[in-house]
């Protein structure tokens, strides 16, 4: 499939709210795939706002509308260019190496011979979903995960918001049980249940399309004593309630996709639903964290 060029506005704002508030405004006025908007969170607390189309936008009218949203100043960091039609993910992990986390390597296929045979190696092909080991919280996952494997073994295993599957194929690697694995994205359902073709546990992590919890297989699954969620701090928070409620007693769970100073908040929020924390891993300015559910 021959890819396409898109074309690309981007531009800065102070907080998390004004960032919500203008993205909840261009998801209205842009639909049926006009274009696609995202919000990041930068570690120094700003907020990146980027919109991608198909075809060129009309760039006065597009900042004739951040003005009306979000204010002179922020339409003043209004830039647009057009991203190269190119396969970035792939392109980007032709230059890693394999990235070692306690007894797990992750890995790209031009890579495959070069981690050692007492390691456990997951090979993560190039895809449009999150999660290559490269990244911090990726990585601080699998060095909590080789933590309480040598110290447990759990049975009854979630890993939620799989992106490319990397954290659920790890337990299923580690641990030869079932995994359950979920994703809100389409994609990344796909992309998971391949890359656990790949690692040979296909027939061992099964990868559902699911909001939260609300799919009725996590009550089938359940209780969890272990559940792996590198996602984002405000879904965390959030989904704390309901998580708790498909933990056995007893159970760990391992929480990343969080910038260090999101971390005290993710924590009360599960304080307040029986978890205690046990471990806090800082990486890059990201943190990763390791809690127990008591009773």
């Amino acid at each position: 499939m021959q890819l396409s060029p898109t074309h690309r506005a981007c531009f800065s704002i102070g907080t998390e709210a004004a960032a919500k508030r203008v993205v909840d405004v261009l998801t209205e006025v842009f639909f049926d795939g006009d274009a696609a908007v995202a919000a990041f969170e930068r570690p120094d607390g700003q907020w990146d706002v980027t919109l991608h189309f198909a075809e060129a936008p009309d760039q006065a009218w597009l900042r004739e509308l951040i003005v009306t949203s979000a204010g002179n100043d922020i339409a003043g960091t209004l830039v647009f260019d057009i991203v190269e039609a190119k396969d970035w993910v792939k392109a980007s992990l032709e230059d890693l190496v394999p990235v070692p986390a306690g007894r797990f390597v992750v890995h790209g296929s031009h890579d495959r011979d070069r981690v050692a045979p007492n390691k456990l190696a997951i090979e993560i092909e190039a895809a449009l979903a999150f999660g290559t080991g490269h990244h911090g919280t990726t990585r601080g996952c699998l060095l909590l995960l080789d933590h309480v494997l040598k110290s447990s073994r759990p049975r009854n295993l979630l890993d939620l918001g799989t992106g490319t599957g990397v954290l659920g194929i790890a337990a299923a690697k580690a641990l030869h049980r079932a995994v359950l694995a979920s994703d809100i994205d389409p994609p990344s359902v796909r992309v998971a249940a391949e890359n656990a073709t790949l690692n040979h546990v296909g027939n061992k992590v099964r990868v559902i399309r699911a909001t939260g919890f609300a799919a009725p297989d996590f009550a089938r699954c359940g209780p969890f004593d272990l559940v792996l969620a590198n996602i984002l701090a405000n879904p965390l928070r959030q989904l704390a309630g309901p998580m708790a409620r498909h933990l056995a007693p007893g159970a760990r769970v391992i929480l990343s996709g969080l910038l260090t100073h999101q971390a005290p908040a993710v924590i009360a929020a599960y304080r307040a639903r029986g978890l205690a924390p046990l471990r806090h891993l800082r990486i890059e300015g990201w943190s990763s964290l390791l809690l127990k559910k008591i009773g």
